[in-house]
């Protein structure tokens, strides 16, 4: 079980990542935005634009998957559930824990769900 000072500190690695995911998101769109602006002169650039705002939008969409769950687990934090394995109820080992701040299983249980 992870104990107060730990979870402060993940709870500062969580508020980072969000931050820079929030950074990167927005770096995507205007990104995608300028590429739907972008002149295609034949279907050569018309392939490679629509290649990149193909590959930026699947880039953030997974942005945002790591967002919501980034999210959950700072309410997880406010709410003092954070750590708990959604599966099972037992503590997330800090290790886990420090490896993915936003994990919601401990290791037993992500097999399990992995394997469903």
């Amino acid at each position: 079980m992870a104990n107060t000072k730990q979870i402060e500190e993940l709870k500062i690695i969580l508020l980072d990542r969000k931050e820079k995911i929030n950074r990167n998101i927005q770096g995507s769109r205007d990104s995608i935005d300028s590429l739907k602006d972008s002149e295609c002169k034949d279907e050569f650039d018309y392939a490679e634009v629509s290649s990149d705002s193909f590959k930026e939008g699947i880039i953030a969409n997974q942005q945002i998957k790591e967002l919501n769950e980034i999210e959950d687990a700072l309410k997880g934090i406010e709410k003092g559930t954070y750590g708990i394995c959604e599966m099972c109820d037992e503590s997330i080992a800090i290790g886990r824990l420090r490896a993915k701040p936003f994990a919601k299983f401990c290791t037993p249980c992500r097999e399990i769900y992995e394997a469903e």
